[in-house]
């Protein structure tokens, strides 16, 4: 990589460092290209010479923390030889994730650029599949071994990922009196049991 590049690259972080931070400190309202390029000490060309407008910041903000999310699942994942122990790895790993990285989950979860933009969502959508692609190549031999019930991958997402996310969202935004150590005390064998072949 030429010096250009590394430089090109060092302000590409800088600026997803950045947008995060706003959004953890400012939430939704504050999380503005102003805000943002304030905060980074850049300059509006620079962001838009990087990602082509703000919503290509976020969509690349989001793709960062989505990998950053999957890294911690597939670790967990890659430990465990059951699926029951990969589920309840996989929840606890999940909600762990939401505690220790509180600024990401925040921004995955209760960001406007989760999925629901028309410029970047097929960007977001991408990520998020590929995340999702983890867990289910994960399952798919366990449930070629009938160990776990063989359900379209959409349900099983929405059956392992589901709970999990909401209780996070649910615990980010203090709208409900959730307890993440009692979530995941709960949810890992309620979530495998869903999962398990009738």
């Amino acid at each position: 990589m030429s010096p250009k590049q590394q430089r090109g690259q060092a302000t590409v972080e800088h600026l997803l460092t950045a947008a995060l931070h706003v959004y953890a400190t400012s939430g939704r309202q504050g999380f503005t290209v102003n805000a943002v390029t304030a905060a980074g000490g850049v300059s509006l060309g620079s962001l838009y010479h990087h990602f082509g407008s703000f919503d290509g910041l976020a969509a690349a903000l989001h793709t960062r923390c989505t990998q950053q999310l999957r890294d911690e699942m597939s670790t967990a994942l890659r430990r465990c030889r059951t699926p029951r122990t990969g589920i309840r790895a996989l929840v606890r790993a999940y909600l762990r994730f939401t505690e220790e990285h509180r600024d990401i989950a925040l921004f995955l979860h209760t960001s406007a650029h989760s999925g629901y933009l028309a410029g970047p969502a097929e960007e977001i959508r991408a990520a998020k599949d590929v995340t999702f692609a983890t867990v289910t190549d994960w399952l798919r031999p366990h449930i070629e071994a009938g160990k776990v019930a063989p359900l379209p991958k959409a349900l099983i997402e929405v059956l392992v990922i589901g709970p999990v996310a909401e209780t996070a969202r649910r615990w980010l935004t203090s709208t409900y009196d959730i307890d993440l150590r009692q979530a995941a005390r709960v949810l890992p064998d309620r979530i495998w049991r869903s999962l398990r072949p009738d």
